[in-house]
């Protein structure tokens, strides 16, 4: 468990908009290790955990991208039931809101990685450590 940041995308919503952000992450050899993405009528909201943020970031603005840097939580853990609820229920003990969460597990897998945007980054890694 480690707090890392994500990267927040605004796009056009348009068909190989996404297919040329992955490009340039490749040729520049930077991993996707989390994605999320939301759309509206005209924009999409892509939210990435990135091997390398800040090449990704200084990537993004030279093209012009509307890019936002937020903390977050990065989880890896067990893929199991209430392994959610237990992280859930001890961040709400103290006081901590998950603002939005993202992930994706084989169902095989013995680990899943989760990422969690917490009202409180440092207070939820104290909590979640203890």
């Amino acid at each position: 468990m480690q707090i890392t940041q994500q990267l927040a995308l605004f796009l056009e919503n348009r068909p190989g908009t996404l297919a040329r952000v992955c490009d340039a992450l490749s040729k520049e050899k930077i991993n996707i290790y989390a994605i999320s993405i939301s759309d509206t009528v005209d924009h999409s909201v892509v939210r990435m955990v990135l091997s390398d943020p800040q090449k990704a970031l200084h990537l993004f603005e030279e093209h012009g991208t509307l890019v936002v840097e937020d903390d977050v939580l990065m989880i890896d853990g067990d893929n199991k039931p209430g392994s959610l609820a237990k992280i859930a229920h001890r961040l709400a003990v103290a006081k901590v809101n998950i603002e939005y969460a993202y992930s994706a597990t084989s169902p095989r897998a013995k680990n899943g990685l989760l990422i969690l945007r917490v009202s409180d980054v440092k207070k939820a890694l104290k909590v979640l450590n203890s």
